[in-house]
């Protein structure tokens, strides 16, 4: 009776360490690791900036840190935008969730869908808060489009800045 209870619980421990260990599905996320540089336009203004998408912790989180810039006008100060992303998996090991934060006191929580060429963000519905929707669309395998879009209700987006960026 000792040893068939010892080695069940051998057994769930195998089980649950090989588990563990396995990483996640990054397919669609595979085409955007590395360094991009960008221009676009909206809100802010006319402006440029550099983003990068990274493995880390073992493949286990996807990290993207963002830099951007909007030069003074004669209305507006200038604009600088430093933001980090951490995308990671959720319990069936799939990449479906993300945090983001930024230099502004910003913090939003997306879930993550996916089309043949584009990865599609979109943050939780909360009450008396905007909804927040991000979309990377791979146009080649050296572009990519961002489009950062704002919903006061979540059916109807407005786009509040897009731009094309190219592989460094």
């Amino acid at each position: 009776m000792k040893s068939k209870l010892f080695l069940t619980i051998t057994l769930l421990g195998l089980i649950t360490i090989c588990f563990g260990q396995q990483n996640g599905n990054w397919d669609k996320w595979s085409r955007l690791i590395g360094e991009w540089k960008g221009e676009g336009s909206g809100q802010p203004g006319q402006g440029g900036g550099t983003f990068s998408f990274a493995f880390n912790l073992d493949k286990k989180v996807i990290e993207r840190k963002s830099h951007s810039e909007y030069p003074a006008t004669n209305n507006k100060p200038l604009i600088i935008h430093d933001d980090l992303m951490i995308v990671y998996l959720d319990f069936t090991k799939n990449p479906s969730k993300a945090i983001y934060f930024d230099n502004e006191g910003h913090t939003i929580n997306y879930n993550i869908s996916y089309s043949d060429f584009s990865i599609v963000m979109t943050s939780d519905k909360i009450q008396n808060a905007p909804v927040f929707r991000l979309t990377y669309t791979l146009l080649d395998n050296e572009t990519v489009n961002t489009k950062f879009e704002i919903s006061n209700e979540g059916d109807k987006f407005m786009t509040y800045i897009e731009g094309k960026s190219k592989r460094m």
